[in-house]
């Protein structure tokens, strides 16, 4: 079935969606975009241009785009901050929902959101896209094949230069709390969570700004997760360093094994054993990744299909492991994940 779709967002992040994520899932009849919406009318441009939309199609107001374009669900690609009422408004109106991530800003928000979708009855889906890229998928597939035995731990490096304000893209990353965990980490916890095949029970974080990074909130940070199957997980993350060893797409993933020592490095995938010759392993071939993926996947769910790995039911737990860790930072002391979501839900 193809679906009638309203991208909400077609500036910064919301461009890629125009030119990169969704012509590839309307050239091969998943979707029609109907609407576009943005509060900026000059990046609605975009959409004309990407998507063959008509200007009478480019909404600044959600509300008229949504009484006058009929659709099947929306795309949400705008600061999380705005996602609650967004997608309150899709919900009303008996849409679906694919959202950027995170869900929300906060966990109380996130949770609501969970609930209003729930009691809806309607589909909703985060797009972690990181988590579904080539190397990661590649990665995963590996480590949860068994190839490799038990799984020990996992660490993790995503560090950047980008200390100026603007650096890191949308000037609204420069200006909120926590932009590192809310923004980056986001991605990176849920994939180790997924690594691990296990949600975390306990987190302890330390997030800081260094004094030359043109950030309100905490840029840098390491984070230390205990899962539910005994793994443990290690994140160290930074937007404030002089150089960029692994930024956006390159991240550093060392996966300790029972049988071997798995390495993702600047996108290319190494097993080590002891006595042997480094492996290098080959990547996944399929025609599409990252959120052109998703928006497929997506699809497929509305047809009836396995539900999606990052429904917003599953998805609460990388909402949860972002907001614990932000507690824990603040308190100094380890959270309980699992009795942290209990009291948000």
């Amino acid at each position: 079935m193809r679906y009638k779709v309203i991208q909400v967002g077609t500036g910064g992040w919301g461009a890629a969606w125009c030119s990169r994520f969704l012509p590839p899932n309307i050239a091969d009849g998943r979707i029609e975009v109907v609407a576009a919406v943005d509060t900026n009318p000059d990046v609605l441009a975009n959409a004309q241009t990407h998507l063959g939309l008509s200007a009478d199609k480019c909404y600044t107001d959600l509300d008229r785009a949504l009484r006058e374009s009929p659709a099947d669900f929306v795309t949400v690609v705008v600061p999380p901050a705005s996602h609650e009422s967004i997608i309150h408004a899709a919900l009303e109106h008996g849409l679906h929902i694919l959202s950027e991530k995170p869900i929300a800003d906060t966990m109380e928000a996130s949770a609501r959101i969970l609930k209003e979708a729930a009691a809806a009855g309607k589909k909703m889906a985060v797009t972690m896209s990181h988590r579904f890229d080539q190397d990661k998928t590649t990665f995963r597939e590996i480590l949860n094949s068994g190839r490799l035995g038990r799984l020990d731990y996992v660490v993790t490096r995503f560090t950047c230069a980008f200390r100026k304000y603007g650096a890191w893209g949308a000037p609204f990353r420069h200006e909120m709390p926590d932009p590192l965990i809310v923004e980056g980490a986001i991605h990176h916890l849920d994939i180790l969570r997924s690594f691990a095949q296990s949600d975390c029970i306990r987190i302890y974080a330390r997030t800081w700004n260094a004094p030359w990074g043109e950030f309100r909130g905490d840029s840098n940070g390491l984070v230390l997760m205990d899962m539910a199957n005994g793994t443990r997980c290690f994140y160290e993350g930074a937007k404030t360093n002089a150089t960029t060893l692994n930024g956006w797409g390159r991240e550093y993933f060392r996966a300790e094994c029972e049988g071997g020592t798995l390495v993702l490095d600047q996108r290319q995938i190494t097993l080590l054993r002891e006595g042997s010759e480094p492996e290098s392993i080959a990547l996944l071939e399929q025609p599409k990744w990252s959120n052109a993926w998703l928006i497929e996947k997506f699809c497929k769910w509305l047809d009836g299909g396995e539900p999606m790995e990052t429904r917003v039911e599953d998805n609460i737990q990388a909402s949860a492991l972002v907001f614990s860790a932000i507690e824990s930072s603040r308190t100094g002391q380890p959270v309980a994940v699992q009795e942290f979501l209990a009291r948000c839900l």
